[in-house]
């Protein structure tokens, strides 16, 4: 019979297995997509659409689509592509700051029934600096609006998170280290940050940045670098150990979402096994 002093004694013997549980239960791994039948079948933990989508829907649409969600196994605990509107601009003459809030209110809201605590804001075009446009005023108005943003997310009990984007796509925010200064310049409980593996590798970025931002750093995004991929194994690319090994370093409890190109079809085993791996070397 199993009592509970055995129980506990046999937990005190498998510090190992201890800790593999432990890691198991925090770490969830995502999909950036909204299938969500799709990701359940693979063994995903969630999955992270478009905000932007989800903002776009009529409401029969996102009803519809929320019905699905709430009655599938997982939810929607992150997401990505904040703002995709063409007049939408954080940065540039004429801020259309009303706009952004009534956006940011009922984009956050939606997210938030679907499951969300985390919102990542990447939205390149949004945030853009136009040609000749001053870089301190740029700062001062994506502060301005990242304050703006953790308010409305506090209220939607939903955090806000800067998405660094390599310096192909977005002209500010390119680093780790970039966002994190942005972070602790704004101070708001509801901002925070996100690495991506591919946009920290495309800016041969240090992946000591996990450690020096690990009380900032609240999701991740990853993908084969090399074309921007599904993962399937650690020999794809030789940072991957390093990066690992400042990931499981910092004790990270989060979400990690492959966001690349892929199928489940062709890649759903393959990454959740490489996932697997990963997170238990």
């Amino acid at each position: 019979m199993l009592t509970r002093r055995t129980f506990l004694s046999a937990i005190a013997a498998s510090p190992l297995w201890l800790t593999a549980f432990k890691n198991e239960a925090k770490i969830r791994v995502g999909v950036c997509t909204r299938d969500y039948a799709s990701a359940t079948k693979y063994g995903f933990d969630y999955i992270e659409p478009s905000a932007a989508d989800i903002a776009a829907m009529s409401d029969d649409d996102f009803n519809q689509f929320a019905s699905g969600v709430l009655a599938s196994p997982i939810r929607c605990e992150a997401f990505n592509g904040l703002i995709r509107r063409r007049d939408l601009k954080v940065v540039g003459n004429d801020v259309p700051t009303d706009a952004l809030h009534s956006y940011l209110d009922g984009c956050l809201a939606r997210c938030r029934r679907l499951g969300a605590s985390v919102v990542a804001w990447g939205s390149a075009a949004s945030r853009t600096v136009p040609e000749g446009f001053p870089r301190d005023r740029a700062q001062q108005q994506i502060a301005d609006f990242l304050r703006m943003a953790g308010d409305v997310g506090r209220q939607h009990e939903v955090i806000v998170a800067i998405e660094p984007l390599r310096h192909q796509e977005c002209n500010i925010l390119n680093t780790g280290a970039e966002a994190l200064e942005m972070v602790r310049r704004v101070k708001h409980p509801n901002v925070r940050m996100i690495i991506d593996y591919f946009h920290l590798r495309e800016e041969n970025e240090d992946p000591r940045i996990l450690e020096i931002g690990q009380r900032e750093i609240v999701h991740f995004h990853f993908a084969n670098p090399h074309g921007r991929l599904w993962p399937h194994d650690l020999s794809e690319d030789d940072h991957y150990v390093a990066f690992f090994d400042y990931f499981k370093k910092i004790n990270f409890s989060g979400g990690i979402s492959v966001e690349g190109k892929g199928s489940f079809e062709s890649d759903g085993a393959a990454s959740r096994a490489f996932f697997r791996k990963a997170l238990s070397l």
